[in-house]
């Protein structure tokens, strides 16, 4: 009896985490997106399912900004993280801690002082574009703050880390033995990237998409910071209708409205991606 409860006992800890912090908050959330009132005469539970169609209706614009700022801040760090982290998986020889050690430095240092450190990279005669307009290389009139390149540049920034990580933990899994065999077998090196490292190293593309994607669609620092009043996503309307505006019921909803899309989304990119391929590659 007491061996087959150990496994529960020793999960209990953390179902009691995850029950305090995660579950009670979700069902208090839930509660509160279909209240109705104020902060001052106090909020009541009358089941108003309208909260979600007026919220959506009214920050639909905002909700499909970040997605799309979220989805390019994703393929750009896809595009910029997998070549790096192929680079000190098969290239990074004894280095290879090294590298990552310099990968996570920035971590040291706050996310939000981070951008506010792009912020001053990326100012209109900051270090960068100051020095090239006054060298005449840009006009006067250049910008690039407060534009959405600059909100797509910073969460690229601040959450490539994640995306290369998680490639690179699926590629050092690559068993050298089976990219000699495809080298034996006469193929070229694009078919051998195609046909055995790529297919291999899904479960960490999978990973990193997932664990850069949702944060950088909720994110709303980048926004802030580098977007301006026209870049707002969606993260920023929940901050301010929660601390500004104490529109809880709003902003509740908004927040359960995101993450319905955003497990949408993720189901979907699971099914397109194949899920059991990607499992049985990582059982590999």
């Amino acid at each position: 009896m007491r061996r087959r409860l150990t496994p529960y006992l020793l999960a209990l800890p953390s179902w009691l985490w995850l029950a305090a912090f995660l579950v009670v908050p979700l069902a208090a959330m839930a509660s509160v997106s279909t209240q109705t009132g104020n902060v001052v005469d106090g909020f009541a539970q009358t089941f108003s399912f309208g909260n979600y169609a007026d919220a959506l209706g009214r920050y639909s614009t905002q909700l499909v900004r970040s997605l799309l700022y979220g989805g390019a801040a994703t393929l750009a760090m896809l595009a910029i993280g997998y070549p790096v982290a192929y680079w000190i998986a098969f290239r990074g020889g004894s280095r290879k801690s090294m590298y990552l050690f310099l990968l996570l430095l920035p971590f040291f240092v706050s996310f939000v002082l981070r951008t506010i450190a792009w912020g001053f990279l990326l100012a209109d005669d900051g270090i960068l574009f100051g020095t090239l307009k006054g060298w005449g290389l840009l006009s006067p009139d250049f910008h690039v703050l407060a534009t959405s390149f600059a909100v797509i540049a910073g969460l690229t920034y601040n959450w490539l880390p994640f995306m290369i990580l998680p490639i690179y933990v699926g590629l050092e899994r690559v068993d050298p033995r089976v990219i000699e065999a495809a080298y034996d077998l006469y193929a070229t090196r694009f078919t051998v990237f195609r046909r055995v490292v790529l297919p291999l190293s899904l479960p960490g593309v999978f990973a990193g998409v997932l664990m850069t994607f949702v944060p950088a669609v909720a994110d709303p620092i980048n926004a802030q910071i580098l977007g301006g009043t026209n870049n707002t996503m969606i993260g920023n309307i929940i901050q301010v209708e929660y601390l500004t505006n104490n529109n809880y019921p709003t902003a509740s909803a908004l927040s359960f409205t995101l993450m319905a899309v955003l497990l949408v989304g993720i189901f979907a990119y699971a099914r397109a991606l194949g899920t059991e391929n990607v499992l049985e590659a990582a059982a590999r």
